[in-house]
């Protein structure tokens, strides 16, 4: 029986493909105030920027391609029960072959209506504008978890990470909760690595690796650590 891997993946596995953050210096807090754009406040006060902001998201993530830290990812399901967690919008995980992806923060390519929190379904890279409905007759919106909005996968993914035989974290410094607190529900003594360049959001416990590289790099590195008995 293969053993399980849980990978926690954070914006930075993103921009390596060409994906602006919304903390990079030159990210999306430059451009937009969060709270406008990724926020049910801001979505109640002007749907309409928000769905262009979003139109503009969707535009963009039809330019770009999975980079090779998503593609080793996927190429590790050959040694490895891999199930990804992603706080990312973006479908590079599925694109870069991963199967088993949970989207935390919902997915850009999908939208649902302001009813039906359940009944998300793909639009791919198009647009959505004000007066759209869905089936039901009501707005449509992205299928985003927003600031001030309920993380309803939260769970499912604490009880992947707690079956975890093996535990990492790539592209994500930990500050962001819930997300972040998914590090510290990892069984003790489980094998962990963190990837990321940044510092660190937490106090890591002793069992964790950490490789202070940017994504493509670190997760080369943290997958000839877990092949070399294999290779043996």
């Amino acid at each position: 029986m293969k053993k399980k891997l849980v990978v926690l993946t954070g914006a930075g596995i993103s921009a390596e493909s060409g994906l602006k953050t919304f903390r990079d210096s030159d990210g999306l807090w430059e451009e937009y105030n969060v709270m406008e754009v990724a926020s049910i406040e801001g979505w109640r006060k002007n749907p309409g920027l928000v769905l262009d902001f979003y139109n503009q998201r969707r535009r963009q993530l039809a330019d770009v391609k999975p980079n090779e830290a998503h593609i080793i990812l996927a190429e590790l399901e050959e040694h490895f029960d891999v199930q990804i967690v992603t706080q990312n919008v973006d479908n590079l995980h599925e694109r870069g072959g991963s199967t088993k992806v949970l989207h935390l923060h919902g997915e850009l390519t999908k939208v649902r209506s302001v009813r039906d929190e359940d009944g998300a379904y793909d639009i791919g890279y198009g647009e959505i504008s004000m007066g759209q409905a869905g089936e039901d007759g009501a707005q449509l919106r992205p299928a985003i978890v927003w600031f001030g909005e309920a993380v309803p996968l939260i769970l499912e993914a604490e009880r992947h990470v707690r079956a975890a035989d093996i535990f990492a974290v790539v592209g994500s410094s930990l500050v962001v909760y819930p997300a972040a607190g998914l590090a510290t529900a990892v069984r003790p003594g489980t094998r962990a690595f963190l990837v990321d360049p940044g510092d660190v959001g937490m106090r890591l416990p002793s069992n964790f690796t950490y490789i202070k590289e940017p994504a493509t790099t670190g997760v080369r590195k943290m997958r000839d650590i877990l092949l070399e008995p294999v290779r043996q």
